[in-house]
């Protein structure tokens, strides 16, 4: 009850200052300031307000907040002890698989570099200048 007369006031209030503002022929500011007076009452009316005074004032909504803040908090450090170890444990065994299975990266030649690559491409292999020869063209064309 005296949560509506509250309301009341403040919205009468606020209407009172929408026609002042309206009188001095600022209409879209009044008609703005009339919509923000009038949300006090509208909330009164559905009874939100009722409601937001149970949930500020009962110890068992702050218990549930409680419950729920520590909810996420338990599923933060979860995701954070997957990213620190690997993953799931599902992702960890397709990547120990992966590399059982043979797909490592190749190594390089004994110079270490390109160059090292390319000499032993050139020795060994036809797939391997195919592979630079994309590279050299696009180095060629930047002048590189």
């Amino acid at each position: 009850m005296l949560t509506d007369t509250v309301c009341a006031a403040a919205s009468a209030a606020g209407l009172a200052v929408a026609f002042v503002t309206a009188y001095r022929k600022r209409f879209l500011a009044a008609t703005r300031i009339a919509a923000y007076a009038l949300l006090p009452v509208g909330l009164a009316m559905t009874g939100i307000l009722d409601w937001i005074a149970d949930l500020v004032f009962k110890p068992s909504v702050w218990l549930g907040f409680g419950v729920l803040g520590l909810s996420w908090l338990l599923f933060m450090v979860t995701r954070a002890v997957e990213r620190r170890g690997g993953g799931t444990r599902k992702e960890r065994r397709a990547a120990a698989a992966a590399e059982r299975g043979g797909a490592q990266a190749p190594a390089l030649g004994a110079g270490g570099g390109v160059r090292g690559s390319r000499g032993a491409a050139k020795s060994g292999g036809s797939s391997g200048t195919d592979d630079f020869s994309d590279i050299e063209a696009i180095l060629k064309k930047h002048g590189i």
